[in-house]
């Protein structure tokens, strides 16, 4: 039984690992096309139909690209479409959500100290939220706001800081931030499933009817292209927070993911000028380093549960599990004797700010509630603590897996 968690771990690893790959090929696809979309030169000798051309020189070759805002006069009968990065990255992205989210829901999901909800209320605002956000943001891509971009990216923008407060409210830090981008993520691969794909089809249709596209279908597809240009290195930037607790274990870590997106409007808009024009506005750097500035500040500002309010705050049914079964006791002054130093809301180690993870060690309930990351940490593994800080003794590490082994051997 106890043998299921180390197997669990490596298949969250694994769908992990598929997820950062093909979100690479996604990524870099996008940002090449973007590059090269705007980097495209009229020349005199262009085919009948062409926009613009462009030479490149890669891996000891040369390419010659040349783009028709419609299509050229003889459509090839192969078409390479790029759209299996996206569904990919979308697919294992929900797959490890529900492995990490869903089925470790009571460890990383749900903050009781935030909102007293039953694993499967909070299962179903993940996954809830995640399709409502969608529907919201294609009806407003739909209405009169479409017809006016920067009004609608300031609309999607609002609405971005309200889901980031609200995530807030209910998840933990590192789950709020999470969904945030999962959020995000979902309408930029929607955007391909459901808008510039299907669009894209009918204008080949068209064209190998030998009828004449609707221009409308360009204008969307542009028009959520562009949404997924500014939207990508905020995505970015949460799926990698959960691993850094300045980010996501502050009291103001909505605010802190709401200005990350303003950077990604900077930064982007940086490289989508410069691509163009061959200069790049400089001031953007300015704004982005301010911001970045704001967010470290933000981030050493120190609220949240004290130790006395952890100590006091009575047991979830999750944590009473562990925290009544034998063994307890000589796991929990293993942990908190070789952890704590860091693993404190006050950690006492260097100049550390914040706990590592934002996990903390200190309280019965704090240990009941991490043990199953302890035991892969501390107890079949040693990951933690770190030999050149503790040298943690291989008796402690056996109270450790004998207690949780006990739990779920009972359960």
């Amino acid at each position: 039984m106890y043998d299921l968690a180390i197997i669990w771990d490596w298949i969250a690893f694994s769908v992990r690992w598929l997820h950062v790959i093909t979100a690479m090929a996604w990524i870099g696809a996008s940002f090449y096309f973007i590059a090269l979309d705007l980097m495209l030169k009229p020349a005199p000798d262009m085919p009948e139909g062409a926009y613009g051309e462009e030479w490149e020189v890669h891996g000891g070759g040369f390419y010659h690209t040349t783009k028709y805002l419609v299509a050229p006069a003889r459509l090839p009968e192969h078409l390479t479409w790029h759209k299996w990065q996206s569904y990919t990255t979308w697919l294992s992205g929900a797959a490890l959500l529900m492995i990490v989210y869903w089925v470790g829901g009571e460890l990383f999901l749900l903050d009781p100290t935030k909102a007293d909800l039953a694993l499967w209320q909070g299962i179903v605002i993940s996954g809830g939220s995640l399709t409502i956000g969608w529907i919201a943001y294609d009806q407003l891509c739909k209405s009169r706001l479409g017809e006016n971009p920067t009004a609608l990216m300031l609309i999607l923008f609002v609405i971005l800081v309200a889901m980031a407060w609200g995530y807030d409210q209910i998840f933990t830090g590192r789950a709020a931030l999470l969904h945030l981008g999962a959020f995000t993520a979902t309408i930029m691969t929607a955007n391909v499933f459901f808008q510039i794909m299907p669009n894209q089809r009918i204008v080949v249709a068209d064209l190998k009817a030998g009828r004449t596209p609707d221009a409308k279908y360009g204008k969307i597809a542009k028009l959520r292209s562009t949404h997924n240009n500014y939207l990508t290195l905020p995505v970015v930037f949460l799926m990698l927070s959960n691993h850094y607790p300045l980010a996501f274990g502050t009291e103001y870590s909505w605010l802190i993911a709401s200005l990350i997106f303003l950077t990604g409007v900077t930064i982007r808009h940086y490289f989508n000028t410069m691509h163009k024009t061959g200069k790049g506005p400089h001031w953007t750097w300015f704004v982005t380093v301010l911001l970045m500035i704001l967010i470290a500040w933000l981030s050493t500002v120190k609220t949240g549960e004290t130790w006395e309010e952890a100590e006091a705050r009575p047991l979830t049914d999750y944590e009473q599990r562990y925290a009544e079964a034998d063994g307890f006791e000589d796991a929990y002054y293993a942990v908190v004797g070789n952890c704590s130093m860091c693993h404190a809301r006050e950690p006492a180690w260097g100049n550390m700010h914040w706990a590592p993870k934002g996990v903390y060690l200190e309280t019965p309930g704090d240990v009941a509630r991490q043990a199953g990351q302890i035991y892969l940490q501390a107890g079949v593994s040693h990951a933690m603590p770190p030999p050149n800080v503790i040298q943690m003794d291989d008796e402690a590490r056996q109270m450790i897996v004998a207690w949780v082994r006990e739990v779920r051997r009972a359960n």
